[in-house]
């Protein structure tokens, strides 16, 4: 599909590629995801998942407005709200991107944040594998390498056959954009008590924003970076447990997980959770960027315990608080 292809099939104001959205929760368990190819101009393709993108359109008029970050060509108004719009190739400092500010605008929605991000031409969307999909230390992501959280390979045709798609890191994006809001101070869970929370995120900026939110409540913490080495490590933890004859719950009171994560992703970790009676108990809380009801509703149905949208430190502690408590009381 060639860039004018592309953007009529995506019309301003519609929705052609994303009006199946709802029936994509039935992804929910599955270990797929779908992704909306785009390019910057260069010889990468990059991809986002499906539930982050509310709409795609042309490039809209944007106004342009002082002291705005690097990367950030103004704002919009859509629909009454009033949006800024970052420009991808300059945000990742793509030094090989062409000129202008591209063709296409892809709305995200990002932990109950709306978005522009102008593209160079949107593509499509595919269906892949988690299992398939990789974390970039383990390839040559090319220099954009630090925006990237995961690699993956196009379904094979005679023109894509080998070809890689370069996953964005929302929130090392946006980090680096406006900056990490600072966590504050926090209510102190019980000081006497040892309260033990497992979890997994493939950000490094998230996982530096959950163990300072830990810390600041006083649990102590393990964590991995992918869904399969938090059910490696936490099948190990149970498998010990067992043979010591030891409950489970002494040793993790609580398990964190991301949705999106190379893989195997947290729908499918919740679901090997809830279905080993040796966690028992142990409440899950998926902490996701994707924000949407469908992606709530998506966590529900795997048997989550609650579901937080990232990041509001205080919210996620008010959630993790009352759950650690009745565990400690049970």
């Amino acid at each position: 599909m060639n860039r004018q292809d592309a953007l009529s099939a995506v019309p301003k104001g519609g929705n052609t590629l994303l009006e199946s959205v709802d029936a994509r929760t039935k992804l929910a368990g599955s270990n797929r995801m779908e992704i909306l190819l785009f390019s910057l101009g260069t010889h990468e393709t990059f991809g986002i998942n499906v539930f982050k993108v509310r709409e795609v359109s042309k490039t809209p008029q944007i106004t342009k407005a002082p002291n705005m970050p690097a990367g950030v060509e103004g704002l919009i108004s859509l629909r009454g709200n009033v949006i800024p719009v970052l420009s991808l190739a300059r945000t990742m400092g793509l030094a090989d991107a062409p000129a202008g500010l591209g063709a296409a605008m892809m709305v995200t929605e990002y932990s109950k944040r709306t978005l522009g991000f102008l593209v160079h031409a949107v593509d499509r969307i595919i269906r892949v594998d988690w299992d398939k999909v990789r974390a970039p230390d383990t390839v040559i992501s090319g220099g954009s390498g630090h925006f990237i959280t995961a690699i993956t390979e196009l379904p094979g045709t005679e023109t894509s056959e080998g070809k890689l798609v370069s996953i964005l890191d929302v929130e090392q994006i946006l980090a680096n954009t406006f900056g990490e809001a600072p966590v504050g101070d926090l209510e102190k869970l019980d000081a006497s008590v040892d309260y033990n929370v497992f979890f997994v995120d493939d950000s490094a900026v998230a996982r530096k924003k959950i163990a300072e939110v830990l810390d600041k409540v006083g649990a102590k913490h393990k964590h991995a970076v992918n869904g399969m080495e938090a059910w490696t490590r936490l099948s190990g933890m149970a498998a010990h447990a067992q043979q010591a004859e030891q409950d489970l719950r002494d040793e993790v009171q609580l398990i964190l997980v991301d949705a999106e994560m190379p893989e195997m992703d947290g729908y499918v970790l919740t679901k090997h959770i809830k279905s080993d009676p040796r966690f028992n108990g142990i409440p899950v809380v998926m902490h996701s960027s994707l924000s949407s009801e469908a992606n709530r509703a998506m966590g529900q149905a795997v048997g989550v315990d609650a579901y937080v949208a990232k990041f509001d430190a205080e919210f996620l502690a008010e959630t993790i608080r009352p759950l650690l408590l009745k565990l400690h009381r049970d």
